[in-house]
């Protein structure tokens, strides 16, 4: 019998209504006994390291999650982390770079509908994350949800209501639960060993650009953080209204002391900064980075990752890792 670590952190899954709207209150033994059933076919632990909104989840907690799962990695065959779907796609694509190569899944879940609610979907969701997990051809970090399963670093909450409330974005989702029947699409070969990380760099900034974008706010990202990360506009550049002084600012500083990625506003296909000179004047200016098909989500966790090893990565390792495939995250 397979046995599994349910690790919960609170989210919509847990929670109950309260006078001030929905606040996560449930133990992980109460969210388990929402589906007395399961416990039939496998042996289930359970393990609480937070219990918040995941509006509030930060680094830490994603520490804390990673943690646990290294501490109790040889005494489970899998594990399902209960988590709030608002920043559920970030902390799946945060564990994809620090829990990597594991030939055990770790599966990251949650609902749009508390547990206790007459109409949810959390325990769909519960029971197919169980599954998951415990079949044997699962590995890494995933996400399923709606009976979807999409890679850790390729998800994307894309409705606020609805149930199927994920996407897998610009990489094809795993497989598919059906009546707790899972449908392979992508097959991995078994990786040969995991290797857990400790560390992360929270000193990434995400701007989104605006038209007509005043520079005025610039100074003070680019002073407090390691790495920016510009959300630009179609495939990609830096419109006028900024450059020179993003340049000007960016200057200041010491080579590879602060790093700077474009990536697109658009959801998919993802970006190409050589196709029009507003791409290519940039690139000319300053050293960047291109997001190319990666997630904004990804993107965010695996600077963090990176900037935070020690000693700090030279400038031609970070390109290397940056560029390097890791759970499905970048493909051209």
């Amino acid at each position: 019998m397979k046995s599994i670590l349910i690790i919960t952190t609170g989210g919509t899954i847990a929670s109950e209504e309260t006078p001030h709207g929905l606040i996560p209150s449930l133990s992980s033994e109460q969210l388990l006994s929402f589906i007395p059933e399961i416990d039939k076919n496998y042996t289930l632990d359970t393990l609480a390291v937070c219990n918040i909104d995941s509006t509030d989840m930060t680094y830490r907690e994603w520490l804390l999650m990673a943690g646990a799962v290294r501490e109790n990695y040889e005494k489970y065959d899998g594990f399902v982390i209960c988590h709030g779907t608002d920043t559920m796609s970030y902390t799946a694509a945060a564990l994809s770079y620090l829990i990597q190569g594991s030939p055990k899944p770790i599966v990251l879940t949650g609902a749009q509908k508390p547990i206790g609610s007459e109409i949810t979907d959390a325990k769909t969701n519960l029971r197919d994350s169980i599954v998951y997990a415990a079949d044997p051809l699962s590995r890494g970090v995933t996400l399923v949800f709606d009976g979807q399963v999409i890679a850790g670093t390729r998800a994307r909450k894309s409705k606020t209501y609805s149930f199927s409330a994920f996407t897998s974005i610009n990489y094809p989702k795993l497989a598919v639960i059906q009546d707790g029947r899972i449908i392979r699409f992508i097959k991995d070969d078994a990786p040969v060993q995991v290797k857990f990380f400790d560390k992360l760099n929270p000193g990434v900034f995400h701007m989104k650009l605006s038209p007509g974008m005043s520079p005025v706010v610039l100074e003070p990202i680019i002073k407090n953080n390691d790495a920016i990360i510009v959300e630009s506009f179609g495939v990609g550049g830096m419109p006028g209204s900024i450059m020179d002084d993003f340049v000007r600012l960016m200057e200041g500083y010491a080579d590879n002391e602060k790093l700077v990625v474009i990536t697109t506003q658009v959801t998919y296909e993802g970006s190409n900064i050589d196709v029009y000179e507003v791409g290519q004047r940039i690139k000319e200016r300053l050293p960047i980075l291109e997001a190319k098909d990666m997630t904004h989500e990804s993107v965010l966790a695996k600077l963090m990752w990176i900037l935070g090893m020690e000693p700090r990565p030279s400038r031609s390792e970070i390109e290397k890792l940056f560029y390097s495939p890791i759970n499905y995250d970048i493909i051209r």
